[in-house]
């Protein structure tokens, strides 16, 4: 009996919902499960290596790498996210999460991945303020001002989605509690509801987009002053050394904004379901595994940190 049917059966009797994940015969399953528990522990690791490089190098205690450790950090709690409930889910015969497990997944979920929007846009920022006011900087970019920057990051992206999340909580579901993905989405659960409030869809739909675009104009704009600031360089050298300060982090941004503007920008399909899981699982755990290794790579003191830190 296929893991569809089987939880078509489950939907009396539980009282969460069902993920169906990528379901598949056991086997399939049990090598799902050793290369995401692989995958999960490298992220941890590279992460972690970056954070503690930028801990014990007192050559990385600048604005740059504080934020470069604090997005690292923010990396391994938002796979955290949702890795570990996948991965019990693979070994799983019911594929259940509770009520209250499927929303907390829902609100760290999205309040992370808000927040990771907006670390990328501040790290934009400091990029700006290097480049285009090298004099100013140091004054400009205190400590004080990137804690501030640091705090503003994570409370602004813990609060955005709480009032919505909690008014969605409230509502009513029946019917089939079959969840089409890996994680709780809103739109699956949205759809799952008794009674359909046109306004907290409204709302949902007008909120969720706003941490991604706001973000990315602000990183666009930084970047457009940057290019500017740059192209006015006489060397040719001068100019490769400030794009190389730049490199990582647009890397980044362009893994993690391209993936998601291939969620939200192509065209409905037959298999819109599959594409949702395969891009958001690039997103949420593919880039948090890659971004360790973009920064170790495309930048030298880092690099050098990172050899003195595991003793390489």
């Amino acid at each position: 009996m296929s893991s569809y049917y089987m939880a078509t059966n489950l939907t009396h009797t539980i009282t969460g919902f069902i993920l169906l994940g990528f379901p598949g015969p056991r086997e399939k399953q049990v090598l799902l499960f050793v290369l995401f528990s692989v995958v999960f522990l490298l992220t941890l690791m590279g992460n972690g290596s970056i954070i503690c490089a930028v801990h014990w190098d007192q050559r990385l205690h600048t604005p740059m790498y504080i934020l470069l450790a604090n997005f690292s950090f923010l990396e391994i709690w938002y796979v955290t996210s949702t890795v570990p409930n996948m991965l019990a889910n693979f070994l799983s015969d019911t594929k259940v999460i509770s009520f209250s497990g499927c929303f907390l997944q829902f609100y760290f979920f999205f309040s992370l991945g808000s927040t990771e929007c907006f670390f990328l846009a501040v790290m934009a920022f400091d990029r700006y303020l290097a480049i285009c006011q090298p004099l100013h900087y140091p004054t400009i970019m205190t400590g004080r001002l990137c804690t501030d920057l640091v705090v503003s990051c994570w409370v602004l992206g813990f609060l955005w989605f709480l009032i919505p999340i909690t008014v969605i909580s409230q509502m009513s579901f029946c019917g089939s509690r079959i969840i089409d993905h890996f994680l709780c989405d809103p739109a699956p659960l949205l759809a799952l509801t008794c009674k359909k409030v046109p306004v907290v869809e409204l709302v949902f739909s007008i909120l969720s987009p706003l941490p991604l675009i706001i973000p990315f104009l602000f990183i666009v704009v930084s970047y457009a002053l940057v290019l500017r600031a740059v192209l006015k360089v006489p060397s040719a050298a001068g100019r490769r050394k400030a794009f190389s300060t730049c490199g990582s982090h647009l890397a980044v941004v362009s893994l993690f904004y391209g993936s998601v503007l291939v969620m939200y920008g192509s065209p409905t399909s037959e298999h819109e379901a599959g594409m949702q899981k395969i891009v958001t699982l690039f997103y949420s755990v593919v880039t948090p595994l890659l971004n360790p290794v973009i920064y170790s790579l495309r930048n030298k003191d880092m690099k050098k940190a990172l050899q003195k830190f595991l003793g390489i």
